[in-house]
């Protein structure tokens, strides 16, 4: 689940060197193959991609990095739905990027850079792993990684993005080029009880896209209409 658009210019970028996997020493175990021993893995995809991002985010919590789980594992994590998208996606500090991608590499997964320049990517189990260090073009940061709410994320505890952190990055990113409102539908639908919805739409501003959401949201009874200010 992608949290940045494709035709803002993204507030900083950051100098996160290319990484890859180097061969393990012969008594090395890694963390995490990046190609599961056969049969050791679940056939439906979305296990597959939950069983990666247990073991990632296992991974960082014991070595103290800052981060939190996002996209739609984490709305997963939040009460919604099992059916995972394409990757697993964590969310780090841009200065922290460098430290987490050399954590990932150290374990045994391959980590490389790809051409945006707002995540590093990692493949764990044969599935993606985005981590990113912007989200709708904005800088994650200490305060947004304080605000994660530590879950269950199937038997193993992770901080896991704010719910009304989580719709604000997918609504944020909505442009004239990505604007897919059906897969952040049900999402909205899942979790609204639990979004601070105007804190939502302040951060939104007067952006078209996601003002239109809104407005779907409203006629869908998602949400509640916006106060009028007298």
């Amino acid at each position: 689940m992608t949290q940045n658009g494709d035709d803002v210019k993204p507030a900083r970028q950051s100098e996160t060197p290319e990484l890859r996997l180097a061969p393990a020493p012969a008594k090395r175990q890694p963390a995490c193959h990046p190609q599961p021993p056969q049969g050791t893995l679940p056939p439906d995809h979305s296990q597959a991609i939950l069983e990666a991002a247990k073991r990632v985010g296992a991974l960082l919590k014991r070595e103290g990095h800052m981060f939190a789980l996002a996209g739609s594992v984490a709305v997963y994590a939040h009460g919604g739905s099992e059916n995972l998208q394409h990757d697993a996606d964590f969310c780090v500090r841009p200065e922290d990027a460098e430290a987490v991608a050399a954590t990932l590499h150290d374990a045994g997964l391959t980590v490389y850079k790809p051409p945006e320049d707002w995540l590093v990517k990692a493949k764990c189990f044969d599935q993606d792993i985005d981590v990113i260090f912007e989200l709708a073009h904005r800088p994650v940061t200490t305060d947004m990684l304080g605000r994660a709410q530590e879950l269950s994320v199937a038997s193993v505890r992770m901080p896991v993005l704010s719910p009304t952190d989580l719709l604000w990055s997918l609504i944020a990113a909505f442009s004239e080029h990505h604007c897919d409102f059906g897969a952040v539908l049900p999402v909205a639908r899942a979790l609204r009880e639990k979004v601070d919805w105007e804190r939502v739409r302040r951060h939104c501003g007067d952006e078209p896209m996601p003002a239109a959401f809104f407005f779907l949201l409203e006629r869908l009874n998602v949400i509640a209409p916006q106060k009028e200010v007298p």
